[in-house]
């Protein structure tokens, strides 16, 4: 991978891993539309390290508060406050994408980079995304968010497994099924994205030479330009979703997805 490419990869992961548009469905579409081969998953799966680093800073008075709660009331129940629970919930919740993740990773790195099988699940779940958040009111704060609320989002955060589904697309989503407010939304899906991204970034990171083709300079770059391109990405989705709702992501997705199976069908761009 030359220098450039990771550069414009690194921007592309850290603008499009929060919002809701799949940038693992970007980091599989930029390359071929710039005449360089799928790069995979484990080049997505570390570059992601450096959009995490981006919500532990920005959320790290909410994870410190967390964090000092699990301890706390690990060892006293009468310590068990709303932090404790919502540090819990989060991390049973993250036990569906490690295991289905660890259990799928042959399918993960193959059949489901397919750019056909990419582009239908941008287009199709746009319409899920919109359905969601269109006809569910805003109900509930983060604050109102049962354990059993961020189990179901946990699951729907398996999805993005899948390149096109959306990580935080998935999450956001589940939770406007759920009545809950899109600002709360996204902060429980910023949280909620902390553990299973560490877990992917270090199992991949430790097999890297053998699944990563790109090599260790050139994705170290790329992460960390996620980092600093994340960090902005957060803050501006957040102040976003607080006035706007996820129509304008929805009509990008389906945008993208048009135009990559134009390409598809004209063969200006191969499928794998």
């Amino acid at each position: 991978m030359e220098w450039w490419l990771a550069a414009l990869l690194g921007v592309v992961q850290g603008i499009t891993e929060f919002l809701p548009i799949s940038s693992s469905a970007h980091l599989r579409i930029v390359p071929p539309l710039v005449g360089s081969d799928d790069f995979g998953a484990s080049f997505t799966a570390v570059t992601q390290i450096g959009t995490i680093f981006s919500v532990l800073i920005y959320f790290r008075n909410d994870l410190l508060n967390i964090s000092k709660a699990l301890l706390k009331g690990s060892f006293n129940k009468n310590e068990r406050n709303f932090d404790f629970k919502l540090g819990l919930s989060i991390l049973v919740a993250t036990i569906p994408i490690a295991l289905i993740g660890f259990l799928s990773q042959d399918f993960i790195r193959t059949s489901a980079r397919n750019l056909y099988l990419v582009a239908i699940i941008l287009l199709l779940f746009s319409f899920v995304m919109y359905v969601a958040d269109r006809f569910n009111k805003q109900e509930h704060d983060i604050t109102e968010i049962s354990s059993k609320q961020i189990f179901i989002i946990g699951l729907a955060q398996a999805l993005a497994l899948i390149p096109g589904f959306s990580r935080s697309g998935a999450t956001i989503t589940a939770a406007r099924f759920l009545k809950i407010k899109r600002e709360a939304a996204a902060r429980v899906s910023f949280l909620l994205s902390v553990p299973a991204i560490v877990l992917s970034g270090i199992y991949e990171a430790l097999d890297i030479s053998t699944n990563n083709p790109v090599g260790w300079g050139p994705t170290i770059f790329a992460t960390l330009i996620a980092f600093v391109v994340g960090y902005l990405s957060i803050a501006w989705l957040i102040r976003w979703l607080g006035k706007h709702s996820l129509t304008g992501f929805v009509i990008y997705r389906i945008i993208l997805a048009t135009i990559v199976l134009l390409l598809l069908n004209a063969q200006i761009i191969n499928p794998i």
